[in-house]
């Protein structure tokens, strides 16, 4: 692939504030894939669009976006469509599968287990652990730098996805390690992080995820990320 065609941006964004943010309870009765954004939530997809338009400079982008109705609404409350020449749902970049409808005192059991045992690790009784996203993630990367060399790969990728998805996707892009990830936090509803493409068509990102511990410090290649 000639380097020159990688896109000069690769945004992420995670969705909007969603009705489960506000009351987990709404996955005991509303499937994971069908909780939609609150009224919060979209007027953060507006400004967050307002912001990518700028980065972007108005130029063409390619989106991927996780099937979920939280992402989607993300999207379309982006305000974007004018300068979006693909969006493709793209089912890999969908949010850690946790259960069908939850139970809630059940759930919350599993997320205290899963911090003593590790989120990268752990395995949600009925769904996937986070190295089950890491793997769909990786195959993920490979569709999509097929799709740069395409002749009509666009200088601006975006992918509305979700907060861990969007750890996972980076972790796996630089090669952080496991115990590096164990100390990222997720970005806060409609934050973004962006790939930025350097003279050596390498990527940087623009700032780091925030950290909830200090357990392990960023090696040397890992803090070589971002900016």
């Amino acid at each position: 692939m000639g380097l020159s065609r990688r896109p000069v941006r690769i945004a992420l964004i995670r969705h909007g504030e969603s009705e489960a943010n506000l009351d987990k309870s709404v996955y005991e009765r509303v499937p994971d894939h069908s909780v939609a954004l609150t009224a919060h939530g979209w007027e953060q997809a507006a400004k967050a669009g307002q912001e990518l338009r700028e980065l972007f400079d108005n130029e063409p982008i390619r989106v991927y976006v996780s099937p979920y109705l939280r992402t989607l609404q993300t999207l379309k409350g982006l305000k974007l469509d004018d300068l979006i020449g693909i969006a493709r749902e793209e089912p890999r970049l969908r949010e850690q599968d946790w259960a069908n409808f939850q139970d809630t005192e059940d759930i919350e059991r599993q997320e205290r287990l899963r911090d003593s045992y590790g989120h990268f690790f752990y395995r949600f009784t009925h769904g996937e652990s986070g190295s089950d996203v890491y793997d769909r993630v990786s195959s993920f990367l490979e569709t999509m730098h097929r799709d740069f060399e395409q002749a009509d790969a666009p200088r601006n990728v975006l992918l509305v996805s979700h907060g861990l998805t969007m750890r996972l996707f980076c972790m796996r892009w630089f090669h952080w390690s496991v115990k590096y990830f164990e100390t990222l936090r997720n970005p806060a509803n409609a934050e973004t992080r962006v790939l930025l493409r350097q003279p050596d068509y390498r990527y940087k990102l623009d700032r780091p995820f925030e950290r909830w511990t200090t357990a392990h410090e960023p090696t040397d290649l890992e803090r070589s990320a971002w900016l």
